[in-house]
């Protein structure tokens, strides 16, 4: 079994307990307006181009079996309709302006990169972290590496939009030992407009595993303007009191880190990148979960 990821991340102390290893999958359903992985929401193997690295040296046009590549206004332009995403131009850029994004790897190798850091996952409590894009979108492949996990005792967690069908969710819901669950907007409506698509499969998907007694954090990213106020806020403390198992909240306030990256893969990036809140305003919201005795952290 083989699946696309886009990176294998260490150290990471921000996607679940202790110090963890994140496997960014490619592909993700949603295309969340302050996504800062853009990277990862196409399926398909991309090339992304570093300006600033460039010199225009046109080793890359030389490269290019396909001759999609011309030099225009001194930095290489890519003929999408002729390149086949073979790589030559990422493996010869001697500036590294042009990577490559997706990489098919099997389930074993995979764990045997994951394993390096094992001594770090006992010692702080962490374990490998899935995420992505949407790890659900390979279901299969995530069953596997779950499966090999477990026979190896590293401590697992799903990091998800919930938005896949039940019965993938269903799959690997006994397999993995922790949920980070995102919950971006309770408003329908608002939810279609900044996300691309409705959010009552999510939420359904959250009632029905939080009832299959699996362990679950709620992820909510913050946003100023978008989904900071007080309804939004008020509406997710009540859904989140009609679930079981909810261990924690996470509330994560917006970064503009991402917003190079959409540039560099000629996609529009849609906010201003001054949509973080205030940390007092971050502390406001946490307050509100804490009166609703609901256990809460910023970040993480």
């Amino acid at each position: 079994m083989k699946g696309t990821i886009v990176n294998i991340q260490k150290y990471s102390i921000h996607d679940g307990p202790g110090i963890r290893t994140t496997v960014f999958f490619k592909g993700c359903p949603l295309k969340c307006w302050w996504c800062h992985n853009p990277e990862s929401q196409s399926t398909k193997n991309q090339i992304m181009f570093f300006q600033n690295r460039c010199t225009g040296c046109g080793i890359c046009v030389k490269r290019c079996p396909e001759g999609a590549i011309t030099i225009k206004n001194m930095y290489p332009v890519v003929d999408k309709n002729k390149c086949t995403l073979c790589g030559n131009c990422t493996d010869f850029c001697f500036n590294e302006a042009r990577e490559y994004v997706g990489q098919e790897i099997s389930v074993e190798d995979l764990i045997k990169e994951v394993q390096k850091d094992e001594i770090f996952y006992e010692e702080s409590g962490g374990g490998v972290t899935f995420s992505g894009g949407e790890p659900l979108l390979q279901v299969d492949f995530l069953s596997e590496a779950l499966d090999l996990c477990n026979k190896k005792h590293i401590h697992t967690a799903i990091d998800t939009s919930g938005y896949a069908k039940w019965e993938d969710v269903e799959k690997v819901a006994d397999k993995a030992d922790l949920f980070l669950y995102d919950l971006k907007l309770i408003d329908d409506e608002k939810h279609k407009k900044y996300i691309g698509v409705s959010n009552k499969l999510i939420l359904e998907n959250l009632q029905k595993l939080s009832s299959l007694g699996k362990r679950i954090f709620v992820r909510m990213p913050i946003i100023l303007g978008i989904n900071d106020d007080n309804g939004h806020i008020d509406e997710s403390i009540k859904f989140i009191n009609t679930l079981n198992n909810i261990e924690q909240v996470n509330l994560i306030p917006y970064h503009s880190m991402g917003m190079d990256k959409y540039e560099r893969l000629e996609m529009k990036y849609k906010l201003s990148g001054k949509e973080k809140p205030a940390d007092e305003k971050m502390e406001e919201l946490k307050g509100k979960f804490e009166k609703a005795k609901i256990k809460v952290k910023i970040g993480g």
